[in-house]
């Protein structure tokens, strides 16, 4: 397994755990600068820990969709060289500018991950990579609608949940339709499940088309 530089495992409470060095955002246990990732509670680190290649190498930029209140997007912003985290719903965006007050590089944008062309003029093109994490519908829709962002080289690394598009759909059939959609656009590198410590999401990793 490849980590990006800034992240590693790491004996924290006597467990090895995946880990960045930052200020402690929710309760993280921390040991000598070093805050535990909780998988169980990100979906790019359950990624990580299950040994997909997200391409990350550790002086990153990236475009984070669906930051939320910044758990994750704070651990990015731990070894990225920038992290432009976009969140629909102002309650967590509180929490999110929290957050960014100990990362320079972190920027919080108070945006709808539909409609790209409404933070175009501040995000950078070219960038290594789009985290994306959002609990709504049309997931596959808003990756190719932000693929404008990402380098050629770059990678997505989506988290699709089944339950935002359909509750009552199979699962499999929801993954299915979200991979043929990001076709258009990408070409799908990996996918891994990520049970048990996210149920019914779909990692997917691709590189722009």
């Amino acid at each position: 397994m490849t980590l990006p530089e800034g992240v590693v495992y790491r004996e924290i409470d006597g467990e090895e755990r995946l880990a960045t060095q930052g200020a402690t955002v929710y309760g993280e246990p921390m040991e000598d600068g070093w805050r535990a990732w909780d998988v169980r509670r990100s979906k790019l680190g359950a990624m990580i820990d299950a040994g997909m290649d997200t391409g990350l190498t550790g002086d990153d930029g990236v475009l984070y969709l669906g930051a939320a209140n910044g758990t994750t997007a704070s651990h990015v912003a731990d070894f990225a060289r920038v992290v432009y985290a976009v969140e629909f719903a102002s309650r967590p965006m509180g929490d999110l500018v929290g957050v960014a007050e100990s990362r320079t590089g972190l920027f919080p944008l108070l945006k709808d991950a539909h409609q790209p062309e409404t933070y175009a003029h501040i995000v950078e093109d070219d960038l290594d990579a789009i985290v994306q994490d959002v609990a709504t519908r049309g997931q596959a829709r808003v990756a190719c609608a932000n693929r404008q962002f990402l380098a050629a080289d770059g990678r997505l690394l989506a988290a699709i949940k089944a339950r935002s598009e359909d509750a009552t759909a199979d699962p499999e059939s929801v993954f299915d339709a979200a991979l043929d959609e990001l076709r258009t656009t990408y070409e799908i590198l990996d996918t891994h499940r990520l049970d048990p410590h996210h149920a019914d999401h779909l990692a997917v990793v691709a590189r722009p088309r």
